[in-house]
């Protein structure tokens, strides 16, 4: 576990030595203040000798003040390694989140992955800073008081033989206790994000259907769960404490009742005592110390093991195979004898024997009942999902011969849930292309036909969209999100029903807009209504993630009984309506 983590510290080490060293340091200086306070009583106030006192006074200062530069530079230094080992881990988890595939994020889930880069990073990097401090700190005040109170009295150190394993014992078992249940906490901590996550992103759904009092039902069970395995773990954790505190008055008992006889029988000095009963108060606090970061360290281990979970998590899609030089010559799609299932263990295929050919420029219109695998199908052409058996091709190449960069710079695709980020519309539509010209991004507009409602915002493309496209409506949404997509001047367009919320007068225009301004793209439109793929080059009818028929839309009513009973009912609606 903890080789996997340690190379997360790269850029700091020299930071982590040198606050152990301030440590250790500020723990040694601080036990020489014992000796020389015993010197005062014993000499100085014993013969009045105030000039002793006054010299043996000024060192314990100048000692306190080195001990204190030591303990601020430490705890400066714990601070900035612990803070950018936490980046490092963030960063390399980020990092290998963005690699993995759909399937790899849906194994962890999202809130899960949330958890993870957050609450887990940050319990990890706490205990980093707390075990630069106290990890060093109290094994060497441990191990260098005991010496020194074994120097002035053997005999009233023995009281350590017992304690010591005591508490030592008692710390072994919280931990072996605790450390399932902080795992069972951060899977509940789990589970609370993703109800917070869900509502939250669906906020409108939860509201249009009256459904608020079911969603706080729900937050209330997970977070009662968590308030549960948090009472439990933390009071294992808490009963560390007195069990501890009265082992440690116990000791102060027994030092106090032995040294209060030796002194009194003159075998020991009032000093030496006094200094006894502080080394005692530190090996106690030392050992009190190292069970408080025990603690942390245990839950630390399980979430540096979730952590590490997904550092290691193998991305299902890689560029193993790719040519990096390689990029797409034109917008031809293959499909040669595809076979996809989400799940491998379970028998049924999502596709099945997909054979299609499309040429550049092509415009191809896919439609099919739900559940058909319409979207599974195209997602195979950027690589969204790898193809269990068989290949895709684009531009004459095995999609697997590209690099992930260039296929999907070579590709876009509108999905069906429509995103925006958190921005101005220009912000948002140089996703497509981050150095598009305002001339550029006007036009790709006109083409999706955003420009009508742009136009009438107060700033234009300076309007601030909000988080998920909140304060614009569906169709608008779906209209930027077209126009990014043309500003990525793609080989391949995909548009997964992504003109749904759109009428049907403004579907018409931006099909006729892609067929004037994107001659060379290849267009694949998923569509439920019929009227928007009807004048496609090539309709591909699926069922059942197979193909049930593939042709123009006048052979199509000809010889596929699924496309014209499509066909016929909307167009009966259509008349109903009319």
């Amino acid at each position: 576990m903890l080789k996997k983590i340690i190379p997360y510290t790269k850029g700091y080490q020299k930071w982590i030595w040198l606050g152990v060293l301030c440590s250790v340091g500020e723990a040694v200086f601080e036990l020489l203040l014992p000796l020389i306070m015993a010197d005062i009583v014993d000499v100085g106030i014993a013969t009045g000798n105030r000039a002793y006192i006054l010299a043996k006074g000024a060192e314990m200062i100048l000692m306190s003040l080195v001990a204190l530069a030591m303990g601020v530079s430490a705890a400066a230094l714990a601070s900035k390694t612990g803070m950018g080992f936490g980046a490092n881990l963030r960063k390399a988890e980020y990092d290998r989140v963005q690699e993995f595939s759909f399937s790899n994020i849906e194994k962890f889930s999202t809130a899960s992955l949330i958890t993870r880069l957050t609450s887990d990073v940050n319990a990890t990097q706490m205990t980093l800073m707390m075990g630069m401090r106290i990890l060093v700190r109290a094994p060497v005040m441990l191990v260098t008081a005991l010496v020194l109170a074994i120097t002035i009295s053997l005999r009233l150190s023995r009281v350590f033989l017992v304690v010591i394993p005591l508490l030592l014992i008692l710390v072994g078992i919280i931990i072996k206790v605790v450390g399932p249940m902080f795992t069972t906490l951060q899977e509940c901590t789990d589970d609370v994000n993703l109800v917070v996550q869900e509502n939250l992103g669906a906020i409108r759904v939860v509201k249009s259907y009256a459904r608020e009092k079911r969603e706080k039902e729900k937050f209330a069970q997970r977070n009662n769960r968590l308030k549960e395995s948090s009472e439990k773990a933390f009071g294992f954790v808490v009963m560390n404490m007195p069990l501890m505190m009265m082992i440690i008055y116990g000791t102060i008992i027994a030092v106090m009742w032995i040294g209060g006889h030796q002194v009194f029988a003159g075998t020991m000095g009032s000093g030496d005592l006094i200094s006894f009963f502080t080394y005692v108060t530190e090996i106690l606090i030392s050992l009190l110390m190292v069970s408080v970061v025990m603690m942390m360290l245990t839950r630390s281990i399980a979430c540096a093991r979730r952590i590490i979970a997904v550092l290691e998590e193998k991305p299902e899609i890689t560029d193993e195979a790719a040519d990096p030089s390689l990029e797409a010559a034109d917008g031809s799609v293959i499909f040669d004898h595809v076979y996809f299932k989400y799940n491998k263990d379970t028998p049924a295929w999502n596709l099945e024997d997909i054979q299609l050919s499309i040429r550049s420029g092509m415009t191809v219109g896919i439609i099919g009942g739900t559940g058909s695998a319409k979207s599974t199908l195209v997602s195979l052409i950027p690589r969204l999902y790898e193809a269990t058996e068989g290949a895709v091709y684009v531009g004459g190449h095995n999609v697997r011969e590209y690099t992930m960069e260039h296929l999907r710079d070579a590709c876009a695709m509108v999905l069906q849930k429509n995103t925006l980020f958190s921005g101005t519309i220009r912000e948002n539509l140089r996703w497509g292309n981050e150095h598009a010209t305002d001339e550029e991004m006007a036009a790709a507009c006109r083409a999706a036909c955003a420009d009508e409602f742009i136009d009438k915002m107060p700033d234009g493309y300076d309007t601030r969209i909000e988080q998920g496209g909140t304060n614009v409506s569906g169709g608008q949404k779906q209209r930027l999100c077209i126009a990014r997509a043309i500003l990525k001047q793609p080989k391949v367009l995909i548009l997964d029903d992504s003109t749904s919320a759109v009428d049907t007068a403004t579907d018409a225009r931006i099909r006729r807009a892609f067929a004037a301004e994107l001659k060379d793209t290849t267009k694949i439109i998923i569509a439920q209504r019929a009227a928007s793929v009807c004048d496609a080059d090539l309709i591909v009818v699926l069922d059942d993630g197979k193909i049930s028929g593939a042709g123009t839309h006048e052979e199509l009513l000809q010889s596929n009984d699924i496309y014209r009973d499509v066909y016929q009912s909307q167009q009966e609606g259509v008349s109903i309506n009319g």
